[in-house]
Protein backbone atom coordinates (compact mmCIF):
# COMPACT_ATOMS: atom_id res chain seq x y z
CA UNK A 1 0.00 0.00 0.00
CA UNK A 2 2.66 2.41 0.72
CA UNK A 3 4.42 1.91 -2.66
CA UNK A 4 0.92 2.90 -4.54
CA UNK A 5 0.26 5.93 -2.34
CA UNK A 6 3.58 6.99 -2.63
CA UNK A 7 3.52 6.70 -6.14
CA UNK A 8 0.07 8.35 -7.04
CA UNK A 9 1.75 11.29 -4.90
CA UNK A 10 4.88 11.23 -6.69
CA UNK A 11 2.88 11.13 -9.88
CA UNK A 12 0.47 14.02 -9.00
CA UNK A 13 3.56 16.15 -8.18
CA UNK A 14 5.23 15.41 -11.32
CA UNK A 15 2.77 16.25 -12.97
CA UNK A 16 1.68 19.47 -11.82
CA UNK A 17 4.97 20.41 -11.52
CA UNK A 18 5.16 19.84 -15.62
CA UNK A 19 2.33 21.52 -15.98
CA UNK A 20 3.40 24.99 -13.93
CA UNK A 21 6.55 24.91 -16.16
CA UNK A 22 4.86 24.84 -19.39
CA UNK A 23 2.66 27.96 -17.96
CA UNK A 24 5.59 29.80 -17.13
CA UNK A 25 7.55 28.98 -19.92
CA UNK A 26 10.56 27.50 -18.45
CA UNK A 27 10.67 24.93 -21.99
CA UNK A 28 11.76 28.24 -23.56
CA UNK A 29 14.62 29.41 -21.38
CA UNK A 30 16.12 25.53 -21.95
CA UNK A 31 16.82 26.69 -25.69
CA UNK A 32 20.67 27.29 -26.03
CA UNK A 33 20.22 29.39 -29.28
CA UNK A 34 16.67 29.29 -30.42
CA UNK A 35 17.48 25.92 -32.35
CA UNK A 36 18.69 23.58 -30.30
CA UNK A 37 18.50 22.67 -26.50
CA UNK A 38 20.59 23.47 -23.60
CA UNK A 39 21.46 19.82 -21.99
CA UNK A 40 23.54 20.92 -19.27
CA UNK A 41 20.41 23.42 -18.23
CA UNK A 42 17.69 20.89 -18.87
CA UNK A 43 19.58 18.14 -16.83
CA UNK A 44 20.04 20.86 -14.19
CA UNK A 45 15.98 21.65 -14.48
CA UNK A 46 15.14 17.83 -14.68
CA UNK A 47 17.30 16.93 -11.39
CA UNK A 48 15.94 19.92 -9.45
CA UNK A 49 12.18 19.27 -10.37
CA UNK A 50 12.46 15.29 -10.44
CA UNK A 51 14.15 15.40 -7.24
CA UNK A 52 12.07 17.56 -5.36
CA UNK A 53 9.01 16.26 -6.80
CA UNK A 54 9.97 12.42 -5.09
CA UNK A 55 11.18 14.31 -2.07
CA UNK A 56 7.78 16.25 -1.62
CA UNK A 57 6.03 13.06 -1.92
CA UNK A 58 8.22 11.26 0.55
CA UNK A 59 7.56 14.17 3.05
CA UNK A 60 4.19 14.28 3.06
CA UNK A 61 3.61 10.27 2.69
CA UNK A 62 2.30 9.97 6.17
CA UNK A 63 -0.14 12.72 5.56
CA UNK A 64 -1.09 11.15 2.80
CA UNK A 65 -1.57 7.39 3.84
CA UNK A 66 -3.69 8.93 6.58
CA UNK A 67 -6.15 10.86 4.84
CA UNK A 68 -6.41 8.55 1.78
CA UNK A 69 -7.03 4.91 3.69
CA UNK A 70 -9.09 6.67 7.02
CA UNK A 71 -6.56 5.80 9.31
CA UNK A 72 -7.17 6.38 12.67
CA UNK A 73 -3.98 7.04 14.76
CA UNK A 74 -4.08 5.25 18.49
CA UNK A 75 -3.58 7.83 20.91
CA UNK A 76 -4.77 6.45 23.97
CA UNK A 77 -5.98 2.51 23.77
CA UNK A 78 -9.63 2.00 24.06
CA UNK A 79 -9.66 -1.74 24.67
CA UNK A 80 -7.35 -4.32 24.69
CA UNK A 81 -6.47 -4.90 21.16
CA UNK A 82 -5.48 -1.78 20.55
CA UNK A 83 -3.77 -2.33 23.71
CA UNK A 84 -1.86 -5.43 22.88
CA UNK A 85 -0.95 -3.77 19.08
CA UNK A 86 0.63 -0.68 20.73
CA UNK A 87 3.08 -2.59 23.13
CA UNK A 88 3.24 -4.88 19.78
CA UNK A 89 4.87 -2.63 17.82
CA UNK A 90 6.60 -0.74 20.49
CA UNK A 91 8.57 -3.86 21.33
CA UNK A 92 8.96 -4.91 17.67
CA UNK A 93 10.07 -1.01 17.40
CA UNK A 94 12.80 -1.63 19.89
CA UNK A 95 13.87 -4.43 19.43
CA UNK A 96 14.31 -2.77 15.61
CA UNK A 97 16.63 -0.27 17.13
CA UNK A 98 14.21 2.74 15.70
CA UNK A 99 11.75 5.13 17.20
CA UNK A 100 8.60 4.21 18.36
CA UNK A 101 6.28 4.55 14.96
CA UNK A 102 2.53 6.21 15.37
CA UNK A 103 0.49 2.80 15.19
CA UNK A 104 -2.68 3.18 13.31
CA UNK A 105 -6.20 1.05 12.19
CA UNK A 106 -7.73 1.93 8.85
CA UNK A 107 -11.22 0.60 8.22
CA UNK A 108 -11.22 -2.56 5.49
CA UNK A 109 -11.79 -6.09 5.52
CA UNK A 110 -9.22 -7.11 3.61
CA UNK A 111 -6.14 -8.26 5.30
CA UNK A 112 -3.25 -5.83 4.60
CA UNK A 113 -0.76 -3.13 6.43
CA UNK A 114 1.67 -0.80 5.58
CA UNK A 115 4.66 1.18 6.80
CA UNK A 116 5.25 4.63 5.97
CA UNK A 117 7.05 8.21 6.78
CA UNK A 118 10.45 9.64 5.67
CA UNK A 119 12.38 9.42 9.17
CA UNK A 120 12.67 5.64 10.40
CA UNK A 121 12.07 7.41 14.17
CA UNK A 122 9.17 9.28 13.18
CA UNK A 123 7.23 6.57 10.77
CA UNK A 124 3.70 5.39 10.73
CA UNK A 125 2.42 1.65 10.82
CA UNK A 126 -1.30 0.92 10.44
CA UNK A 127 -3.18 -2.59 9.62
CA UNK A 128 -6.40 -2.89 8.69
CA UNK A 129 -9.67 -3.67 10.73
CA UNK A 130 -10.14 -7.08 9.07
CA UNK A 131 -6.49 -8.30 9.88
CA UNK A 132 -6.57 -7.58 13.61
CA UNK A 133 -10.04 -9.09 13.97
CA UNK A 134 -9.13 -12.41 11.50
CA UNK A 135 -6.24 -13.07 12.00
CA UNK A 136 -4.38 -14.55 15.05
CA UNK A 137 -2.23 -12.17 17.40
CA UNK A 138 1.38 -14.16 16.29
CA UNK A 139 0.31 -13.52 12.82
CA UNK A 140 -0.62 -10.16 13.29
CA UNK A 141 2.39 -9.53 15.24
CA UNK A 142 5.12 -11.30 12.03
CA UNK A 143 3.22 -8.54 9.68
CA UNK A 144 3.91 -6.13 12.19
CA UNK A 145 7.50 -6.78 12.22
CA UNK A 146 7.65 -6.84 8.16
CA UNK A 147 6.61 -3.09 8.37
CA UNK A 148 9.14 -2.43 10.99
CA UNK A 149 11.44 -4.20 8.72
CA UNK A 150 10.67 -1.64 6.33
CA UNK A 151 11.43 1.32 8.49
CA UNK A 152 14.65 -0.67 9.68
CA UNK A 153 15.80 -0.83 6.65
CA UNK A 154 15.00 3.12 5.48
CA UNK A 155 12.88 1.54 2.69
CA UNK A 156 10.48 4.41 1.75
CA UNK A 157 13.94 6.77 1.66
CA UNK A 158 15.62 4.91 -0.62
CA UNK A 159 12.73 4.26 -2.62
CA UNK A 160 12.17 8.42 -2.99
CA UNK A 161 15.97 8.59 -4.21
CA UNK A 162 15.75 6.09 -6.84
CA UNK A 163 12.26 7.69 -7.99
CA UNK A 164 14.11 10.90 -8.29
CA UNK A 165 16.36 9.82 -10.16
CA UNK A 166 14.00 8.14 -12.50
CA UNK A 167 11.71 11.50 -12.49
CA UNK A 168 14.70 12.89 -13.98
CA UNK A 169 15.79 11.06 -16.87
CA UNK A 170 11.76 10.54 -18.02
CA UNK A 171 11.69 14.56 -17.96
CA UNK A 172 14.78 14.74 -19.89
CA UNK A 173 14.48 12.37 -22.49
CA UNK A 174 10.94 12.93 -22.53
CA UNK A 175 11.96 17.30 -23.57
CA UNK A 176 14.62 15.44 -25.81
CA UNK A 177 12.14 13.34 -27.87
CA UNK A 178 9.31 16.30 -28.05
CA UNK A 179 12.15 18.61 -29.45
CA UNK A 180 13.54 15.52 -31.78
CA UNK A 181 10.25 15.50 -33.21
CA UNK A 182 9.14 18.99 -33.24
CA UNK A 183 12.45 19.79 -35.74
CA UNK A 184 12.82 16.55 -37.43
CA UNK A 185 8.86 15.23 -38.49
CA UNK A 186 7.03 19.08 -37.83
CA UNK A 187 10.29 20.74 -39.56
CA UNK A 188 9.90 23.20 -37.44
CA UNK A 189 13.68 25.50 -36.97
CA UNK A 190 13.29 27.58 -34.56
CA UNK A 191 11.36 27.44 -30.92
CA UNK A 192 9.26 25.16 -29.65
CA UNK A 193 6.54 24.44 -31.69
CA UNK A 194 3.08 22.04 -31.19
CA UNK A 195 5.59 18.78 -32.17
CA UNK A 196 7.63 19.47 -28.55
CA UNK A 197 4.47 19.73 -26.84
CA UNK A 198 2.76 17.07 -28.27
CA UNK A 199 5.74 14.69 -28.22
CA UNK A 200 6.99 15.78 -24.86
CA UNK A 201 3.54 14.53 -23.32
CA UNK A 202 3.34 11.50 -24.80
CA UNK A 203 7.44 10.29 -23.84
CA UNK A 204 6.59 11.55 -20.40
CA UNK A 205 3.69 8.98 -20.45
CA UNK A 206 5.39 5.95 -21.73
CA UNK A 207 8.78 6.62 -20.43
CA UNK A 208 6.71 6.71 -17.14
CA UNK A 209 5.30 3.30 -17.71
CA UNK A 210 8.55 2.06 -18.34
CA UNK A 211 10.20 3.88 -15.13
CA UNK A 212 7.73 2.09 -13.20
CA UNK A 213 9.06 -0.96 -13.87
CA UNK A 214 12.49 -0.17 -12.21
CA UNK A 215 10.43 1.21 -8.95
CA UNK A 216 8.51 -1.96 -8.70
CA UNK A 217 11.34 -4.01 -9.00
CA UNK A 218 12.86 -2.04 -6.08
CA UNK A 219 9.85 -2.81 -4.39
CA UNK A 220 9.63 -6.36 -4.95
CA UNK A 221 13.67 -6.61 -3.96
CA UNK A 222 12.75 -4.89 -0.79
CA UNK A 223 9.74 -7.03 0.21
CA UNK A 224 12.07 -10.44 0.19
CA UNK A 225 14.17 -8.03 2.86
CA UNK A 226 11.31 -7.40 4.78
CA UNK A 227 10.22 -10.42 5.17
CA UNK A 228 13.58 -11.72 6.30
CA UNK A 229 13.57 -8.53 8.69
CA UNK A 230 9.84 -10.08 10.16
CA UNK A 231 11.36 -13.60 10.65
CA UNK A 232 14.44 -12.19 12.30
CA UNK A 233 11.84 -9.73 14.86
CA UNK A 234 8.86 -12.31 15.47
CA UNK A 235 10.29 -15.88 14.14
CA UNK A 236 10.47 -17.70 10.89
CA UNK A 237 7.56 -19.95 12.01
CA UNK A 238 5.36 -17.22 12.41
CA UNK A 239 6.42 -14.89 9.39
CA UNK A 240 5.79 -18.30 7.53
CA UNK A 241 2.42 -18.83 9.27
CA UNK A 242 1.53 -15.29 8.63
CA UNK A 243 2.03 -15.24 4.18
CA UNK A 244 0.69 -18.50 4.68
CA UNK A 245 -2.58 -17.51 5.94
CA UNK A 246 -2.41 -14.53 3.27
CA UNK A 247 -2.42 -16.54 0.72
CA UNK A 248 -5.22 -18.99 2.19
CA UNK A 249 -7.32 -15.64 2.41
CA UNK A 250 -6.00 -15.05 -1.64
CA UNK A 251 -6.90 -18.20 -2.81
CA UNK A 252 -10.56 -18.06 -1.40
CA UNK A 253 -13.09 -15.85 -2.37
CA UNK A 254 -13.07 -12.92 -0.38
CA UNK A 255 -15.18 -9.91 0.33
CA UNK A 256 -12.46 -7.43 -1.17
CA UNK A 257 -10.17 -9.05 -4.07
CA UNK A 258 -10.48 -5.59 -5.83
CA UNK A 259 -8.92 -3.84 -3.13
CA UNK A 260 -6.40 -6.78 -2.81
CA UNK A 261 -5.32 -6.74 -6.68
CA UNK A 262 -4.84 -2.85 -6.37
CA UNK A 263 -2.64 -3.76 -3.42
CA UNK A 264 -0.10 -5.58 -5.52
CA UNK A 265 -0.83 -8.74 -3.44
CA UNK A 266 -2.47 -11.02 -5.53
CA UNK A 267 -2.10 -14.12 -6.60
CA UNK A 268 -0.66 -15.38 -10.12
CA UNK A 269 -0.88 -12.82 -12.89
CA UNK A 270 0.74 -12.58 -16.20
CA UNK A 271 4.50 -12.27 -16.57
CA UNK A 272 4.16 -9.09 -18.13
CA UNK A 273 1.53 -7.86 -15.37
CA UNK A 274 4.65 -9.03 -12.41
CA UNK A 275 6.51 -6.30 -13.95
CA UNK A 276 4.09 -3.39 -11.96
CA UNK A 277 3.40 -5.49 -9.28
CA UNK A 278 4.85 -4.41 -5.88
CA UNK A 279 4.92 -7.76 -4.50
CA UNK A 280 6.63 -10.83 -5.46
CA UNK A 281 4.16 -13.92 -5.35
CA UNK A 282 3.18 -14.85 -1.72
CA UNK A 283 4.76 -18.27 -2.99
CA UNK A 284 8.08 -16.79 -3.64
CA UNK A 285 8.46 -15.58 -0.57
CA UNK A 286 7.49 -18.32 1.38
CA UNK A 287 10.17 -20.26 -0.68
CA UNK A 288 12.67 -17.57 -0.09
CA UNK A 289 11.77 -17.66 3.74
CA UNK A 290 12.41 -21.36 4.09
CA UNK A 291 15.40 -21.29 2.13
CA UNK A 292 17.22 -19.07 4.65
Amino acid sequence: MRILLFLLTNLAVVIVVGTVWRLLGFDSFLEANGVGLDFNALLVFCALFGMGGSLVSLFISKWMAKRSTGTRIIEAPSNRDEEWLVQTVGQLADNAGIGMPEVGIFPSDAPNAFATGWNRNNALVAVSSGMLRRFKPEEVRAVMAHEIGHVANGDMITLSLIQGVVNTFVMFFARVIGHTVDRVVFKNERGLGIGYWVGTIIAEILLSILASMIVMWFSRYREFRADAAGADLAGKAHMTAALRRLQSEMNTPSDLPGELTAFGIRPGGSKFGQLFSSHPPLDKRIEALQNR
